[in-house]
C-alpha cells in the first residue's frame, strides 16, 4: 500500500502494444497483441455491505465461478479487514459495470477479526494481493507487515502469507528468516515487503515477491539506473515448502520529484503466471509532485536467473544474474491518467473469444485517487 496523491482519469482510448498470448489449453506461450479497451471508474462514495469500497490491492479471477476476488487493504481501521467478490460485466465499449457481489470479513487465527492497528498494532495486518485457488476452495492473501521503530515507539510484525477459507484462518506459508523484520535495518522495509503472488504449475506452485529490496539485498529503486533487487520466492503450494529464490532488477524511478528530497518509489505490485515459468510483473513508479503513476507491465523468465536462497545479502554481489525481464507495455503510452495499479488477472474470454486482462487500482481511500478497472484484449 502506498499513500500519494493521484488525479481524476481522462476518457477511453485504443491503443495496440505487444504480449505473449497464453494458450490456455497448453499453457504454452504465443506472439499477440494487447489491446486497451477502456478503464471503468467506481465512485469513492461507493459502500458495500455496510463498508466503503476502496484501497483495492489484489485482483483475481475464477474462471469456473465465473467471479472475481478483490482484498481490500484497510486494516480494520474504517471496517474490519475483508475481501470482496464481484462480477465484471463487458460491453463492445469496454467493462459497463462491476457488480459487487459478497463482503466477506478476515479472521484471524484465534477465530476473531483482525484488531486495527490503533487497538492492537502488534497483531494488525496489512493485507495485499489474493489469489484463489480453485482446487482447493481456499485464498492465500498477504500482509506486509509492520515495521516502526523510533525513539518513541517500536512495532515489529513479520510479512504473513496467510491460507483463508471463506475468510477463516486455514494455514500459512513459512516466510524465510531474511524476510523478518528486525529492530536494525535487515529484513524487510516498511511498505516495501509482500505485495504480489501467483499460482502456477496448475496451483503446485506459489510464487510470492517482495515490493521493494531487502535491506540485505542492497538500495531501493532510484531515479537514476543502479540495481535494486527484489526477491521472487518460490513455494511448493502443496508441502508449502520453500523452493528457491530469484533475484528481480526493478527499473528506476520513472520520474524525479519535485524536490530532491521529496518521496519517490518504484516497486512490484502484483505478479501473474504466463505459463513456461514466465510471470507477469507489474511495476509502479511514483514521485511526488506528479500525479499520475507510471506502470509498466513485464514478462519475466523465472529460468534465467541465479537462485539465491542460500545468498544471505544480494548487495554488492557481482556474480548474482537477476532474472531476465521484457517490457511488455508502458501504460504511458495509453495517454490517459493511470492511478495506482496493484492487481492484474486473466479475466474470462471476451464475446470474440479472445482473451482479457484485468487490472485494478488502490485509491488509498483518498478523496484525490480513483478505483480504476482497466481491460485489455489480448489479440491472437
Amino acid at each position: 500500500m502506498r499513500r500519494f496523491i493521484n488525479s481524476i482519469p481522462s476518457g477511453h482510448l485504443t491503443v495496440m502494444a505487444l504480449l505473449l498470448l497464453p494458450l490456455i489449453s497448453t499453457g504454452q506461450l504465443a506472439p499477440g497483441k494487447l489491446e486497451f479497451r477502456g478503464v471503468y471508474t467506481v465512485p469513492n462514495e461507493f459502500r458495500f455491505q455496510e463498508t466503503q469500497v476502496g484501497g483495492l490491492s489484489g485482483i483475481d479471477y475464477d474462471p469456473i465461478a465465473d467471479t472475481f476476488y478483490l482484498i481490500c487493504d484497510d486494516r480494520s481501521a474504517l471496517q474490519s479487514a475483508r475481501y470482496y467478490t464481484a462480477s465484471i460485466r463487458f460491453s463492445k465499449k469496454g467493462i459497463d459495470t462491476v457488480i459487487f457481489k459478497e463482503k466477506v470479513d478476515l479472521i484471524a487465527e484465534d477465530g476473531k477479526p483482525y484488531p486495527s492497528f490503533r487497538a492492537d498494532a502488534h497483531h494488525t495486518i496489512d493485507p495485499e494481493g489474493l489469489r484463489y485457488n480453485s482446487r482447493t476452495g481456499e485464498l492465500v492473501w498477504l500482509s506486509e507487515g509492520e515495521r516502526i521503530v523510533t525513539s518513541k515507539d517500536t512495532v515489529l510484525v513479520d510479512p504473513a502469507i496467510i491460507i483463508t477459507r471463506k475468510g477463516k484462518y486455514a494455514g500459512n506459508f513459512l516466510i524465510p528468516d531474511g524476510v523478518a523484520m528486525r529492530l536494525r535495518e535487515l529484513g524487510a522495509r516498511q511498505n516495501g515487503s509482500f505485495e504480489a503472488l501467483t499460482f502456477a504449475n496448475d496451483f503446485k506452485t506459489l510464487w510470492v515477491a517482495l515490493e521493494e529490496p531487502l535491506y540485505q539485498d542492497g538500495p531501493r529503486a532510484d531515479v537514476e539506473d543502479g540495481p535494486a533487487l527484489c526477491r521472487f520466492i518460490q513455494y511448493d503450494a502443496i508441502s508449502r515448502d520453500r523452493v528457491a529464490e530469484y533475484a528481480y532488477d526493478l527499473d528506476p524511478v520513472a520520474y524525479a520529484p519535485i524536490l530532491s528530497s521529496a518521496f519517490r518509489v518504484n516497486g512490484i505490485t502484483d505478479i501473474l503466471d504466463a505459463g513456461d515459468n514466465k510471470l507477469i510483473v507489474i511495476e509502479r513508479s511514483f514521485s511526488t509532485g506528479r500525479l499520475p503513476c507510471t506502470v509498466k507491465i513485464f514478462l519475466a523468465d523465472m529460468s534465467s536467473g541465479t537462485e539465491v536462497s542460500k545468498i544471505g545479502g544480494l548487495k554488492g554481489n557481482t556474480a548474482i544474474k537477476p532474472v531476465s525481464k521484457k517490457l511488455l507495455l508502458n501504460m504511458d503510452t495509453l495517454g490517459i491518467h493511470v492511478d495506482n495499479v496493484e492487481g492484474v488477472t486473466w479475466g474470462p474470454r471476451l464475446a470474440n473469444g479472445h482473451q482479457s486482462l484485468v487490472l485494478v487500482t488502490d485509491n488509498n481511500f483518498q478523496s484525490f485517487q480513483k478505483t480504476q478497472f482497466f481491460l485489455f484484449e489480448v489479440i491472437p
